[in-house]
């Protein structure tokens, strides 16, 4: 297989409150379905989701293979168990999408899919972040399980010409319910 694309959507929410934030309405459907439907439309060869929790695993489409870890799990434990599933499934590189992003585009997705010759990340003001294309040889180089850091340092060491604007509103996360309402209302990028 060439690209998995794989959503991570098994966060504690700590910050959103009682409720799972990736359940919370969005324009009439779950959040998490609003970067699911955007990765579901890439171009990715498979589609995986890494959930914590079986009402989010029952609001994805039917095309994810759903790989359910444990709640209240550090976020390194979600990572790691994607960087597994892509090296299980053989695929040359993984396309990892957060499930609490909901500005990023398709086309900032299928970018990242239609890139040869590498990893690749998004960047905000300079920043490099998710959504990223990593490369099965990156993949093996991930930093260690006792770390609670993700992807984050092997995202941030891609050199400059490896990094993919994201507009400001694309790299906008929902993480409180103040987020959420602000933001739920603004029309999407995307087609």
């Amino acid at each position: 297989m060439r690209t998995l694309g794989i959503l991570l959507s098994a966060g504690t929410s700590r910050r959103f409150g009682a409720q799972d934030k990736l359940l919370a309405n969005w324009n009439g459907a779950p959040l998490v379905l609003t970067a699911a439907r955007a990765l579901e439309a890439s171009g990715c060869d498979t589609l995986i989701a890494i959930v914590s929790s079986e009402r989010v695993a029952t609001a994805l489409p039917p095309s994810f293979q759903v790989h359910k870890v444990g709640p209240n799990l550090p976020l390194s434990h979600t990572w790691h168990t994607a960087r597994d599933c892509a090296t299980w499934l053989q695929a040359e590189r993984a396309l990892f999408v957060l499930g609490d992003m909901p500005f990023v585009s398709t086309d900032t997705l299928r970018a990242l899919v239609n890139r040869d010759g590498g990893s690749y990340a998004c960047a905000s003001n300079g920043i490099p972040m998710p959504p990223a294309l990593l490369t099965a040889d990156d993949l093996k180089r991930a930093p260690d399980r006792g770390r609670d850091q993700g992807a984050r340092e092997l995202i941030r060491a891609l050199p400059r010409k490896s990094l993919i604007p994201l507009s400001a509103e694309e790299a906008i996360d929902i993480d409180t319910p103040a987020d959420l309402h602000r933001h739920r209302d603004r029309r999407r990028l995307r087609p």
